[in-house]
């Protein structure tokens, strides 16, 4: 006699606006369930009175995850099948949800994953965007210095960046992206992606400040912002070019280019040369 299947943890990604975009598997599990984890329970019954779904509902957010966590397992271990959802999306994914699968997993339960909608992979379809690399950052930091700092920090990462932000901080983030990186960079600002008001816009990064100006519906909603990698320079490499500006992290520009030209093999008047117009602009 085989022994009976483990209890799992079901992750269901469910739409982030329009509610035609889930799937059928994730209605199937949802409706077999008998505890839905959920990010917000008022949000998640729009959701879940839509598809004419009952299963009891658990409050897991950032403020009270661990305890939640505890929760979970002490359903999993009475047998019970449980699912969790977020907001929007994907729970863990710039959403709570992944301190409490950490500790399901820790208890020996497992996770199933049901993929679904997700706001950076949107954007990204819709952006044209062809570099092969994309680096997803998520939400920046609040406070304006750490922001700024973050920024400098992906300054020579070689992909497109990703970046969720919040409409009451939109434009501050545009302007030091703006300010910050090169201004051959380009951007494409997604805000209410699969809802009624949704916009897409590529432009150079340079003018993204003045488009988001021009019309406070520009400033309203969720958005993804998707900034281009940087510009490449003759005669120097993307890796080359990430090694040079770590360096100038650190140290004066003639001794950058040196200990750069050791490590790269890339002459040293070229870094020299490169480096002036990093520390220039």
């Amino acid at each position: 006699m085989s022994e009976p299947v483990k209890p799992a943890l079901s992750i269901v990604a469910t739409p982030i606006g329009n509610l035609g975009d889930i799937t059928l598997r994730a209605l199937e599990v949802l409706r077999a369930v008998e505890v839905i984890a959920c990010e917000d329970t008022r949000h998640a019954r729009r959701l879940l009175d839509h598809y004419e779904i009952r299963a009891q509902l658990l409050a897991v957010h950032e403020h009270n995850e661990q305890a939640a966590a505890e929760k979970l397992i002490a359903l999993l271990a009475a047998g019970k099948r449980v699912a969790m959802i977020s907001d929007a999306g994907t729970p863990g994914v710039s959403d709570p949800g992944a301190r409490a699968v950490s500790a399901v997993r820790t208890a020996g339960f497992a996770v199933t994953p049901l993929p679904g909608p997700n706001a950076a992979i949107a954007a990204l379809s819709a952006a044209g965007l062809d570099h092969p690399a994309f680096h997803f950052v998520g939400f920046l930091p609040a406070k304006v210095g750490a922001r700024r700092t973050a920024i400098e920090a992906l300054k020579p990462v070689a992909a497109t960046l990703v970046f969720y932000e919040a409409p009451h901080r939109i434009e501050e983030t545009i302007t030091d992206l703006a300010t910050l990186l090169e201004a051959q960079r380009e951007i494409v600002i997604a805000r209410e992606l699969t809802k009624l008001f949704e916009e897409i816009v590529r432009l150079p990064l340079s003018e993204a400040p003045a488009w988001l100006a021009a019309d406070e519906n520009h400033r309203r909603g969720e958005f993804v912002l998707l900034v281009s990698a940087p510009p490449q320079h003759e005669g120097l490499d993307a890796a080359s070019e990430k090694v040079l500006r770590i360096l100038l992290t650190e140290l004066p520009v003639k001794q950058a280019a040196k200990l750069g030209s050791e490590i790269t093999g890339v002459a040293k008047n070229d870094l020299y040369r490169r480096a002036l117009e990093i520390k220039g602009g």
